[in-house]
Parts: C-alpha cells; structure tokens; sequence
C-alpha cells in the first residue's frame, strides 16, 4: 500500500509547480523548505534538493529518515537524446552515466561503466535500475534516463546516452534517488517532461521551455498518484 509519497526536484520551479494552489504546510530542512499537502487521498512531501547526485541522494535519505515514505518519486524536466515520441515520459529505468573508469591504455580507450557503488574494475557489468510499474492508465510513453554530474550540451555525448546506454532521456537526478530507493529497498518512479535536445541550444531552451515542463511533469505526476 502507498500511503505517502516523497517527490524529489532538482529545480525549485519543478518543485512549485506539484499542486501549487493546494493548501500545505511547510517543514524546515537543512535542504530547503518541504512542502506538505494531501493529494487523492495520500499524503505528500516536496522537496526541491538543488541540482545534481549528490543533492538527490541526500534527499532521499533525509526524506526517508523523517518521513518514511512508501514511494521515492522524481519530477521534472530533462534533456531528451533518443527519437522517441513523446514530450513527456514515465521513467521505467535509470541509470548512472559517469560511475565507471575512464582508461587509454592497449585496446581500451574510453570510458567503461559499471553498476553505481561497486568496483569499477574488470568486464564492465552494469544494468539500470527499475522503477515501480507505470499504472496503464496514466498511458505515458516510457523511457531510459541517463544521470550525471553534468548539464549536456553536446551532440556528441547526446549521441554516446543514446547508442551506448541506450537511454532517451538525460538529467541530474534520477539514478542517484533510484539508488537510494535499492539501497532502502523501497519502490521509486520519475516523470519528466523535455525542454531541450541535449544540444549546443540546450542552455536557451531549458530556461525558454521550464516553466511548460515543469507544469507538464506536475500534472502527469498528480495523474500518477490518483492512480496508485
């Protein structure tokens, strides 16, 4: 049974925009401001963690230590590297995209990627994480998203998500709550809508699209929950 839900931004517009006109009350942090409210039942605490793993990690932890929520849930906005359709996406699997050893000796020369937290060293072995199943009526298009410590703005890397991790999405947060989530044992999920293609015009189009995403992820993610 999911009774409460902890919902993790990186950005505080993604944060406001969760049922900004609902009645709620607010939890001091050493992360910021958690906002609490009740919705379709169930209650929820938001917390914008600031961008990045390690902000997200914390998070997680915090939220889990304080409020001991039922559900880790990611919302927000991110790059999108792949040609699925779709401008807003149920994150089915995530992953870390810089956890592993960059190399340049004999045959190997790059970089090679490992599961989050284990040696990384030998054959690479790695598989993302899952989310909790996406309830078939919110009828989202699913996607891979690939997390790192960086904002892409590079074909090239773009290319490298896409045809490497097979990922079609790209952001700051996801695979470092998802880790938590399996270190925790308890279930996660992430919606995210686009605002840029992972390009040289990333910088512009994230801050001309923000708002719209941020809007767009918080409804599909109100939708989610009235439905588990």
């Amino acid at each position: 049974m999911i009774d409460h839900i902890a919902i993790i931004t990186g950005v505080q517009d993604e944060a406001d925009a969760f049922r900004r006109d609902s009645s709620a009350t607010r939890v001091a942090s050493p992360l910021g401001d958690i906002r609490q409210l009740e919705h379709a039942g169930k209650q929820v605490s938001v917390l914008c963690s600031g961008i990045g793993k390690v902000h997200a990690g914390a998070a997680a932890l915090y939220m889990h230590s304080q409020f001991r929520p039922d559900l880790l849930l990611v919302i927000g906005t991110a790059g999108h590297v792949s040609s699925s359709a779709g401008d807003c996406f149920y994150l089915q699997e995530s992953l870390q995209a810089d956890y592993g050893t960059l190399e340049k000796f004999a045959e190997h020369d790059g970089f090679t990627h490992y599961n989050a937290g284990v040696w990384p060293i030998g054959p690479p072995d790695w598989k993302p994480f899952t989310s909790h199943p996406m309830p078939e009526a919110l009828a989202l298009p699913r996607a891979r998203i690939a997390t790192a410590d960086c904002f892409v703005k590079c074909p090239d890397r773009s290319g490298y998500l896409r045809d490497v991790l097979k990922a079609d999405l790209v952001d700051m947060e996801t695979a470092a709550v998802a880790q938590i989530a399996a270190l925790l044992d308890i279930p996660w999920a992430g919606i995210k809508a686009v605002t840029d293609g992972a390009n040289s015009e990333s910088s512009g189009d994230f801050q001309a699209n923000l708002e719209r995403a941020a809007n767009r992820a918080a409804s599909e993610a109100a939708r989610f929950i009235e439905l588990l």
